[in-house]
């Protein structure tokens, strides 16, 4: 009998020291061995063939879980290979963030020098940089707020959509000449330190001529919208990207549009809401290219 404890006690003194052993070995390395080191964000572009201005970014995959681009508008999640469009000419620097295991993220960026602009899609949206005076003349208030309580502000390269909350909203616009059946695609940087409640800022591309005060309903193509889930926190990006609101026409999120008339359509940003971000709404680089 007195064997039997005896061999127990020490089977149970050999497994507590085996699981000191293990804890102090868990305890000496900061490294669980989940989060991956020496992450590589190298990547290659590529111009790509009978494509104007088009080229394709190909990150390599080793050890490499997802990727983010930046083309200058904000990052955004994308894939390992990314084919994109830069219609004007300049020079533009792209950055791959890589995302390994853990989390672990590397950064690597290249410069794209294009020569010239793509003849086939100019901006159709005039003043849509905000750059000086002669862009912001190019936009007509919506009037929507008719005590002023929600406004646009404008700073080099951005305008600012502010409002005090209790469903206050203010809209601009400008009238855009299009081709019949022809596709086209909108787009715009957008962005908030902080989030929103009951929110909205709204795209229209319509054929109707915008009336003073009326809120716009005409051809919905994209947005952010609380109800849909986004614009609930911080966000920087293109809206294409971050977006959230469905297109009137296609019943999905997309920014592309086209018309069954050749002639005037009214471009039109609206937002507003009933608690609105402290920080108000920017928006900028405003782009309306045939596709």
């Amino acid at each position: 009998m007195n064997l039997s404890i005896n061999f127990k006690k020490g089977m149970y003194l050999m497994l507590a020291l085996a699981l000191g052993t293990l804890n102090s070995c868990s305890d000496d390395t900061n490294d669980n061995g989940l989060t991956a080191q020496n992450v590589d964000a190298s990547f290659t572009i590529t111009p790509v063939a009978g494509k104007v201005n088009t080229y394709t970014l190909s990150a390599q995959q080793n050890g490499v879980i997802s990727s983010k681009w930046d083309i200058g508008y904000g990052a955004y999640m994308g894939k390992m290979t990314e084919e994109i469009v830069l219609a004007d000419a300049g020079t533009y620097t792209v950055t791959h963030t890589a995302i390994a295991a853990g989390g672990a993220t590397a950064k690597v960026s290249h410069d794209i020098v294009v020569a010239q602009s793509d003849p086939s899609k100019p901006n159709l949206v005039k003043g849509g940089f905000f750059n000086d005076a002669a862009d912001i003349a190019k936009w007509s208030s919506a009037k929507l707020s008719a005590t002023g309580a929600a406004f646009w502000s404008f700073s080099p390269g951005s305008a600012t959509i502010h409002s005090p909350g209790g469903w206050a909203q203010e809209g601009i616009y400008q009238a855009i000449d299009v081709v019949k059946d022809k596709e086209y695609t909108i787009d715009m940087l957008v962005s908030c330190p902080s989030g929103s409640d009951e929110t909205w800022l709204e795209v229209y591309a319509g054929k109707s001529v915008p009336k003073d005060g009326v809120e716009y309903k005409d051809n919905k193509v994209m947005g952010m919208s609380t109800w849909d889930g986004c614009a609930k926190s911080a966000f920087l990006g293109r809206l294409s990207t971050v977006g959230c609101v469905k297109n009137d026409a296609t019943s999905s999120i997309s920014n592309v549009v086209k018309f069954d008339t050749t002639g005037k359509i009214y471009l039109l940003i609206r937002s507003g809401g009933n608690t609105f971000t402290k920080d108000g709404i920017t928006i900028g680089r405003i782009e309306m290219r045939a596709k």
